[in-house]
């Protein structure tokens, strides 16, 4: 049995120790439900990573969104290296989904781009969940979404190993019953070939393919190899393939699910005919028989999953099968679940099936889908809560749900560096710019950074052009700035080259950036979800980085939430003050490296050119290992990979030994 070991040079520090003992403890007892109450920067991820190493049980972290849950698995990778740490979002880079416009008659066919990288860290997470007890998955809401009965993934694995019996065209059948695809040409993940003596397969679940050998009906070698060189990297006695989807239909329940499907096709198409919707019933008796041959021939479609509850074997209205069933299926109730920031992750996860049954109603009134695919859609929030196991709810402010479903509450307000929470002064809104601009001036002459939030993206913008007139280096931040953009201008910020950033709610949860000092907030008398307590205590701890941090905010009255924010900041910062004192800590800001800007290409493919070009020297020498997350260097690897083989192909065999290089330095 593997053990989860964590790695850190660091020890449990301020109250991080009090905060681990008790939930462990409370776990230990039983509690089905705690909170962390830990202020900005006190190192939340650590104590969640101290107590999986004390707990040694199984554990799925969810988060709100794609980039905190990439902060937390790069995180979770370094304290535990040794140990199988998964990511599962959302593999699509785009995704446009099915959906029916009865006002305008325009039907929109769904639409994905899925990211193979993606693709391949979710199959290896759910590999993970069912070959070892050590596993650590960090993953997005999209946990809680239809994958399929993790039984009948695991019956349709494939074991190998040396000296087994074995047909070649029989295996070469069971790997395209595995989902994986026949290509002699275009080798690339999820595929297979055959080379003489032997098959190779481009594993899903992994970066390199396996060679299996075969003489006399008999395997004589298993090598795990790179796909573009066929190097061997491994020899192995035995291995599983795992399938290369997770949506797999039984065989044995395919001509009964068949039947079912045909059943309720013709009750819908017969209700159709008597409400004299002809047109509706024509086209659901169109489209589903002819997913119907396509399943019958190939054992897959596109939109299989609305069918999911044939093949799965459940009754209508059953939830389906999640990542949480794929844990309760291995592990049974002896798992831990963690769900970060969850004053934004709660009402996410509550509020999702509700968007989807929309969406669903829409398709099936007008003909497009079964009714059966209703069932194919995230757990509904009760569901959720009666599946999951011991469960620990992370935030810097929880929300009164999280503190009634709590058994205990702990506090974690001590952060490693002694940084107290800000000082907060409050100044009347009619004088708020220029007065803002005077508190720029004193901030930006000890070049430190100033984050403003406003109420509405107009604003923003407006307000950065007014500073930029005045001299000083500001720029807008918000919902349509692209991704990218938005790490290039955080980057920027801390490099001096802005010295202000304006924006609405996007500088709350998830920002790290010491080098601000100052956070203003404009018109806070304007009750509602940007002014509430939540989003100004979130927001205040912005500042709380940097050892000088203070915040200002611009109001005529004291709203019930200002009042609240204040009154919570105060408390916490008496008491990290009290705590400085009794242990004689000096305060000391955050010290945190600028990650390489390379990071910003993750979403499209980087482009190098000859080596010959001091553009693609400079370029290839610009990519820092240490600059690099696990995610990201995964990412830049695949990429430098088809670079080569272009190189190669293109007989520019210099420059793809410089990048053959490059992709060993990043692999070792």
């Amino acid at each position: 049995m593997s053990f989860f070991s964590l790695k850190s040079q660091y020890q449990p520090t301020g109250d991080q120790p009090q905060a681990i003992s008790k939930l462990v403890k409370g776990l230990r007892s039983g509690y089905t439900d705690q909170t962390l109450l830990g202020v900005t920067g006190s190192g939340k991820t650590f104590t969640m990573a101290n107590i999986i190493a004390k707990v040694q049980k199984p554990t799925l972290v969810i988060s709100h969104n794609k980039t905190l849950a990439a902060q937390l698995y790069q995180e979770f990778r370094d304290f535990f290296p040794d140990n199988k740490v998964g990511y599962f979002v959302s593999y699509y880079d785009f995704y446009q989904p099915e959906a029916y416009l009865p006002a305008s008659g325009t039907y929109i066919e769904k639409e994905a781009q899925i990211n193979e990288l993606i693709d391949q860290l979710r199959l290896e997470a759910t590999e993970n969940i069912l070959s070892g007890s050590d596993t650590l998955i960090v993953s997005s809401v999209s946990c809680i979404y239809n994958l399929g009965h993790p039984q009948n993934y695991q019956k349709n694995t494939y074991s190998l190993k040396i000296g087994q019996k074995i047909n070649v065209r029989d295996f070469c059948l069971r790997l395209v019953k595995l989902q994986y695809r026949q290509n002699q040409f275009d080798f690339k993940r999820g595929t297979f070939r055959e080379r003489g003596e032997h098959v190779d397969i481009y594993l899903s679940t992994q970066d390199l393919a396996l060679r299996v050998k075969v003489e006399q009906a008999q395997v004589i070698e298993l090598r795990l190899i790179n796909p573009l060189t066929a190097k061997t990297e491994k020899t192995v006695d035995s291995l599983t393939i795992y399938p290369a989807k997770h949506y797999l239909v039984a065989s044995q329940k395919l001509n009964r699910a068949y039947q079912q499907i045909k059943a309720d096709l013709e009750k819908e198409v017969l209700s159709f005919t008597k409400q004299k919707k002809l047109v509706e019933a024509q086209r659901l008796n169109q489209r589903v028989n002819h997913d119907l041959e396509m399943i019958k021939e190939l054992g897959y479609v596109n939109g299989i999953e609305n069918y999911s509850r044939y093949f799965d074997g459940r009754s209508i209205g059953d939830p389906p099968f999640s990542l949480l069933e794929y844990f309760q299926y291995r592990y049974q109730n002896n798992w831990l679940l963690f769900i970060d920031e969850s004053h934004m992750t709660i009402p996410q996860l509550n509020g999702m099936h509700n968007g989807d049954y929309a969406r669903k109603k829409s398709l099936v009134e007008h003909g497009f889908r079964l009714k059966a695919a209703y069932d194919n859609r995230p757990l509904k929030f009760a569901e959720l809560m009666s599946k999951k196991p011991p469960t620990i709810y992370f935030s810097a402010t929880p929300s009164s749900w999280e503190i009634k479903q709590s058994k205990q509450v702990v506090e974690q307000l001590i952060r490693p560096t002694g940084i107290a929470d800000p000082i907060v002064s409050l100044r009347p809104v009619k004088d708020q710019i220029s007065d803002l601009v005077k508190e720029i001036g004193k901030v930006t002459k000890k070049k430190q950074r100033v984050l403003v939030t406003t109420l509405t993206k107009k604003i923003a913008e407006d307000l950065s052009f007014f500073l930029k007139d005045r001299g000083i280096k500001a720029h807008y931040l918000h919902s349509d700035v692209k991704t990218l953009q938005r790490s290039d201008i955080l980057d920027k910020l801390r490099q001096g080259r802005y010295e202000v950033l304006i924006g609405i709610n996007l500088l709350r949860e998830g920002l790290d950036l010491p080098e601000v000092t100052l956070v203003a907030i404009l018109d806070a008398d304007r009750e509602g979800f940007l002014r509430s307590r939540t989003a100004l205590v979130q927001t205040m701890g912005r500042a709380a980085r940097n050892s000088e941090g203070k915040v200002i905010i611009y109001t005529d009255k004291m709203t019930h939430s200002i009042a609240e924010a204040i009154k919570e900041v105060k408390r916490r910062r008496f008491a990290q003050l009290l705590y400085n004192k009794k242990h004689h800590i000096n305060p000391k800001t955050i010290i945190k490296p600028i990650r390489s800007r390379l990071i910003a290409a993750q979403e499209t493919d980087l482009k190098f050119y000859s080596i010959h070009s001091k553009v693609g020297t400079n370029a290839l020498e610009a990519i820092k290992k240490d600059n690099l997350t696990a995610f990201d260097q995964k990412k830049i690897v695949s990429q430098l990979k088809r670079q080569m083989k272009s190189a190669a192909e293109s007989l520019d065999f210099e420059f793809a030994a410089k990048l053959r290089d490059k992709i060993k330095e990043l692999e070792n």
